[in-house]
């Protein structure tokens, strides 16, 4: 199973904010920079990771991006299933579709695999993933001067 870039980009965005200290708030022009990811992609993804209760991101002086509680311990299966949807992993029902869709196994037992990934993740969090030796890394991270 492939994740998509904006899950991907989520995940490395939450990581980040989860090695820096509260009162770091760095932008999100910031966090894409030491993540690698464009800003425009990192904007829509910031936006729906606040309304997913994952990050906070506070306006003006003293603003900035800031991972919540809920954000840096809950279940990093249910937060990939939010991110990713749970939808069919092949496209029986797309146009044309799959003349075998009727009689298929195929899409049953790809649901289950998909619901086992998930699962797996379930008992992991945004801070197992930052302990050593990634959290040292994300903290080596470095936005590029801007000129």
């Amino acid at each position: 199973m492939r994740l998509t870039k904006s899950t991907d980009i989520a995940l490395r965005i939450a990581m980040r904010l989860a090695v820096l200290s509260e009162d770091a708030n760095p932008t999100t022009r910031e966090v894409a920079e030491a993540v690698g990811v464009p800003y425009t992609h990192a904007a829509k993804v910031v936006s729906r990771l606040q309304h997913l209760g994952v990050v906070e991101a506070r306006r003006g002086r003293g603003g900035g991006l800031l991972l919540t509680f809920a954000g840096r311990t809950g279940s990093l299966g249910l937060l990939l299933r939010e991110l990713e949807g749970v939808g069919d992993a092949v496209g029986c029902e797309d146009d044309p579709p799959c003349p075998l869709r009727a009689a298929c196994r195929l899409r049953g037992a790809l649901r289950t695999a998909q619901e086992a990934f998930f699962a797996a993740l379930d008992p992991l969090s945004i801070d197992d993933l930052v302990a050593a030796p990634t959290g040292p890394v994300l903290l080596g991270l470095t936005t590029r001067p801007t000129a």
